[in-house]
């Protein structure tokens, strides 16, 4: 195993969670820093990060959102299996730019890999594309937007 201290900016991705004896946990979205020559396809990568830290784990709980923009410094451990996400124990944190408040009748977009969704406020069902603009299905809930996706890589839906 490969351990650095480092610093990182990312976005939340999930909710922190508390963990046992004050602990928190998180995920971080990280997106490549050469953004414009990577190819849009390319896959962030995510970072599990954890603290234990009382005025961090505070934070965490009670005051980030999803889409908060994160720098973390810390510890990071990348395990020797490559395909293992990395992991941060988190010393300090900073919130760089909090996540803008939607208008909850406006579509909101997201991006999945090569596959873009769009949340309407209007109804439960989410139309999902190629990022090239291909139609993949329609998810008759975002709890099925996964599902959509494996049977469109599998065949299922054209």
């Amino acid at each position: 195993m490969d351990t650095k201290h480092c610093a990182v900016d990312g976005y939340v991705d999930a909710l922190p969670t508390p963990g046992p004896r004050g602990t928190a946990t998180f995920d971080l979205i990280i997106r490549p820093a050469d953004a414009d020559t990577t190819a849009p396809d390319a896959p962030d990568t995510v970072l599990v990060c954890s603290t234990g830290n009382p005025r961090i784990t505070e934070l965490l709980l009670t005051g980030i959102q999803l889409g908060d923009l994160l720098r973390v410094i810390g510890t990071l451990v990348q395990p020797d299996d490559s395909a293992a996400p990395g992991r941060l124990t988190v010393d300090a944190l900073e919130v760089l730019a909090a996540a803008p408040i939607l208008d909850s009748r406006e579509p909101v977009f997201d991006r999945y890999g090569p596959y873009v969704v769009i949340f309407n406020a209007d109804g439960a069902a989410v139309p999902v594309f190629l990022a090239s603009g291909e139609w993949v299905g329609e998810a008759t809930s975002a709890d099925l937007i996964g599902p959509l996706i494996d049977a469109y890589e599998n065949g299922g839906t054209r």
